[in-house]
């Protein structure tokens, strides 16, 4: 074994320390980032993981309210880590509560969910436990993509150009149903 110096000690010392600080100044930077991102997303089209607001814990059957929220964030469970994101939502009129996804076959998340899925809702600062399932019967489909028209074409805001009152249901848009998870 080499014989080093005691300058050479000093510095590789000084060196291992500097690293070690490093280190964790990273790991810290790394937290405080993932605790931003978690705090504040989904943001528009980035995933967020856990869905903070006050609990709904009574079971919901008219979701018709929903029609007055511009976005509805999504958290599903895959795997070990929760995957949240915005996307719109829509209330029929009888009060049935679904959701919309665009090219969805194509969604990250749309691949994850399975029969009656848990899931979590927010609407307007609220947090639902819910269910999921996909929607694949025409007639329901139609029923939704007209609920998705009407809130689009009533709601304003961040929807600039609604699509007019009897544009087609495009062949790659999906739909879910959402139920109140007791």
């Amino acid at each position: 074994m080499e014989n080093r110096s005691g300058d050479e000690r000093v510095v590789m010392v000084i060196t291992a320390t500097m690293l070690k600080r490093t280190g964790l100044g990273v790991l810290v930077a790394v937290l405080a980032v993932l605790a931003y991102w978690t705090t504040v997303c989904p943001c528009e089209r980035t995933p967020g993981l856990y869905l903070f607001g006050d609990a709904g814990e009574e079971s919901v059957a008219d979701w018709t309210f929903a029609n007055d929220v511009e976005l509805c964030a999504l958290q599903i469970q895959v795997g070990l880590r929760p995957h949240a994101i915005n996307l719109n939502c829509m209330a029929t009129d009888d009060g049935n509560l679904y959701l919309s996804c665009s090219v969805c076959d194509t969604k990250y998340w749309a691949s994850k969910v399975e029969t009656d899925e848990p899931a979590r809702l927010r609407l307007d600062g609220v947090v639902y436990p819910v269910k999921l399932n996909r929607v694949t019967d025409d007639a329901t489909m139609d029923l939704s993509w007209q609920a998705r028209i009407s809130k689009l074409r009533s709601i304003g805001g961040y929807v600039t150009n609604p699509p007019p009152a009897d544009a087609p249901r495009p062949y790659r848009w999906w739909t879910f149903r959402v139920e109140s998870r007791s």
